[in-house]
């Protein structure tokens, strides 16, 4: 993934982004959200830009997780303000890359970068789970998005 100067200049760069709930259960004994509550804060983001870009009905087309890369580059806290930017920057013939990463501002309004994730997905039969060729109209909208 990119490194851009600014967590403004990243913005630009993807058109999607959702805000996310930071809550007290994420605070981990080190007062910060736990690292592994992190996977929930991409998998969350995936799935809604899944469902609002791509319309992805995943019930009738699978797509599951291949890999999951993530690079935690600062803790979030209970009262920083984040959000989550996806976009797809990789599309093969059943798996496509999502890049995601998370952004914001703490409680005295200073912008951060706090993790980036590179997430392998593969497009499935639902009958038999396995590796199958991503459809037409999710490859375009993946592509679009």
């Amino acid at each position: 993934m990119k490194n851009p100067v600014s967590p403004a200049a990243l913005r630009e760069s993807f058109a999607f982004s959702i805000p996310l709930q930071i809550r007290f259960s994420d605070i981990d004994g080190y007062l910060h959200v736990n690292n592994g509550v992190y996977f929930n804060y991409f998998e969350h983001a995936r799935a809604v830009f899944l469902h609002e870009v791509c319309a992805w009905d995943v019930l009738s087309f699978g797509v599951v997780v291949g890999r999951v890369e993530i690079d935690y580059l600062r803790p979030i806290h209970l009262e920083d303000q984040v959000e989550a930017l996806v976009k797809c920057s990789r599309l093969g013939n059943s798996s496509f890359d999502l890049e995601q990463v998370l952004v914001g501002k703490d409680k005295q309004g200073r912008e951060h970068i706090y993790a980036k994730c590179l997430s392998v997905l593969v497009a499935v039969d639902m009958k038999t789970m396995k590796p199958t060729a991503i459809p037409e109209e999710y490859r375009l909208k993946l592509a679009a998005g």
